[in-house]
C-alpha cells in the first residue's frame, strides 16, 4: 500500500445490553453492534460493492477499501479496549465479516487475515494458561503491535500455507524455521497463498522453533512472529491470476535469514499449539465470508428478478419455477445462518466435544452452501446474469475458493468429522 489515510479516533464498542433481532439485519444484535453493522453496511453499499468488479477485473488489491476501513477504525475492531481498540468479541467479528462479504468477497477474506492477528494475540491468548512472567511479556509485546495499528496504520497479513510442507493433517511442523539469537529470532522459509502480499506492512509468520537440545522439531514448537515488510531478507514474488478472490493478492513470501526482534513475537513460544488445540473456533474465521457471499447473492437475485436492478431483463413477478428455485436457495441460506449463529455462540476456550465437532461441520457447510447457492441463483437469473457488470458470476467464482483453503479445506473438515464421530482425536 503506497499511501494510507489515517484512522479516526477509535471508540470502544459497547457490547452490553440485551440483543434484539428486530432490525434490518435480522440478527440478534446489541445496540452497539447494530450501530457498527449499519456503518459497515453503508461502506459496503456505497463504496465496496461499486468497486468490487474493478478490483476483480484488474486483479489488484482493494487499497481504497482499506483506506475506508482504516478511517472507520475497523482495523482496530479486535484490539482490546484497554489497548485503545474497539474490543469486539468473536461474534461481532463474524457479523462484520459476513456483511463485508455481501459487497466484496476479497475485502472480507483479506480483512480476516488482519483480524486474526488481533484475535490470536488478544482474547485467544487471554484464555491460555501462562505463568506471570510470560503473561507480562506477552502483554508488553502485544501492546506494541497494537500501537502499530493504532498509531502507524499497520496492516497485518497472516499466511499459513507453505509450498513444500504438508500441513493438511494439522500435526506436521511448519517448514519455515526460527533460530534463537540475541534479541530475537532468525527466520527462514517460504509461504504461499499469502493474502495481502505486497499490501501489508507486517506478516504474521507461523514457523517452527529449532529446538536447542537437538531434538526433532514438532508442531508443539510452533512460533508466531510478525515480520515487517521492509525487513532485510524478506520479499514477495509470483503472480496471483486465479479463478476467484482475485483481489486478495495472495502471492508468495520468501524469508531468507530475516531477523525478527523479540518485540514482534505475536504469541509466546508454545502458545500457538495450545490455542490450536483448545480454541478451535479460531480456525473458522473465514466461514462468515462464505455465508455473506451466499446471502449477498440471494439478495441480489431477488432484486434482479423483481426488475429492480438496472439491466435486468424484465420487471414483475418471475415464473413460478424460478420463484420456487429461489425459495429453495433462501431456505439453504437460512439453514446455514442458523448453524453459523449457534457455532458462533459456542466459541470459547476448551469447548465441548459437540461444539468442537460443529466448528468443522459449520465451516464445511458455509463453503458448500456459498458455492451451490451462488451457482444456483446464477442459473435462476439466466444468461444475462453471466455478464461481469453484475456481481453473481464474481460471487460464484469467489465462493469456489472456500473448499480449498487451508487450514480447513472441505476434505479436512469431512475427515475430522468422521474421525471424531468414530472416536479418533482431531489432532
Amino acid at each position: 500500500m503506497t499511501s494510507r489515510s489515517p484512522a479516526s479516533a477509535v471508540e470502544p464498542l459497547d457490547l452490553g445490553g440485551p440483543a434484539d433481532d428486530r432490525n434490518e439485519f435480522d440478527l440478534p444484535l446489541t445496540s452497539g453492534q447494530l450501530t457498527l453493522m449499519r456503518q459497515v453496511r453503508e461502506l459496503g453499499r456505497e463504496r465496496f460493492g461499486p468497486r468490487a468488479a474493478l478490483y476483480d477485473a484488474e486483479n489488484r488489491f482493494p487499497t481504497e477499501n482499506y483506506d475506508d476501513l482504516r478511517r472507520a477504525g475497523l482495523l482496530a475492531l479486535l484490539i482490546p479496549a484497554e489497548h485503545g481498540g474497539m474490543g469486539a468479541d468473536y461474534a461481532t467479528y463474524c457479523f462484520v465479516s459476513a456483511e463485508l462479504a455481501r459487497w466484496c468477497g476479497s475485502t472480507a477474506l483479506s480483512y480476516n487475515m488482519h483480524s486474526c492477528t488481533m484475535m490470536w494475540s488478544g482474547f485467544v491468548a487471554d484464555d491460555l494458561e501462562m505463568d506471570d512472567e510470560t503473561r507480562a511479556a506477552h502483554n508488553s509485546r502485544r501492546a506494541g503491535i497494537y500501537r502499530l495499528v493504532l498509531e502507524e496504520d499497520a496492516l497485518f497479513a497472516q499466511p499459513f500455507s507453505e509450498p513444500q510442507t504438508d500441513l493438511t493433517s494439522g500435526r506436521e511442523p511448519f517448514g519455515a524455521t526460527a533460530v534463537r539469537v540475541d534479541g530475537g529470532w532468525r527466520l527462514s522459509g517460504r509461504k504461499h497463498f499469502a493474502s495481502l502480499a505486497g499490501a501489508a506492512t507486517h506478516y504474521g509468520i507461523l514457523c517452527t522453533e529449532t529446538p536447542v537440545d537437538g531434538s526433532a522439531p514438532s508442531f508443539r514448537h510452533t512460533l508466531y512472529l510478525a515480520v515487517a515488510a521492509d525487513s532485510p531478507g524478506f520479499s514477495v514474488s509470483g503472480e496471483w491470476d486465479v479463478l476467484g478472490m482475485r483481489a486478495t493478492m495472495s502471492r508468495d513470501l520468501h524469508l531468507d535469514d530475516v531477523f525478527v526482534p523479540d518485540a514482534m513475537t505475536v504469541m509466546p513460544s508454545g502458545a500457538y499449539f495450545l490455542a490450536a488445540r483448545d480454541w478451535p473456533h479460531i480456525f473458522m474465521t473465514i466461514s462468515p465470508t462464505y455465508l455473506g457471499l451466499a446471502e449477498g447473492a440471494v439478495d441480489f437475485a431477488v432484486a434482479y428478478m423483481k426488475g429492480e436492478v438496472e439491466g435486468s431483463p424484465r420487471s414483475g413477478a418471475p415464473t413460478i419455477t424460478k420463484q420456487l428455485a429461489l425459495a429453495e436457495c433462501q431456505i439453504r441460506v437460512q439453514e446455514a445462518r442458523a448453524l453459523m449463529l449457534r457455532t458462533m455462540a459456542e466459541a470459547r476456550y476448551k469447548p465441548t466435544a459437540g461444539a468442537r465437532l460443529r466448528t468443522m461441520m459449520c465451516h464445511r457447510t458455509m463453503s458448500k452452501v456459498a458455492h451451490e447457492v451462488t451457482g444456483e441463483v446464477l442459473r435462476i437469473c439466466g444468461g444475462r446474469a453471466l455478464f461481469k457488470r453484475f456481481p453473481l458470476e464474481r460471487m460464484h467464482r469467489d465462493a469456489r475458493a472456500g473448499a480449498v483453503m487451508l487450514p480447513w479445506t472441505a476434505d479436512i473438515c469431512m475427515e475430522r468429522v468422521a474421525e471424531m464421530t468414530f472416536g479418533r482425536s482431531p489432532g
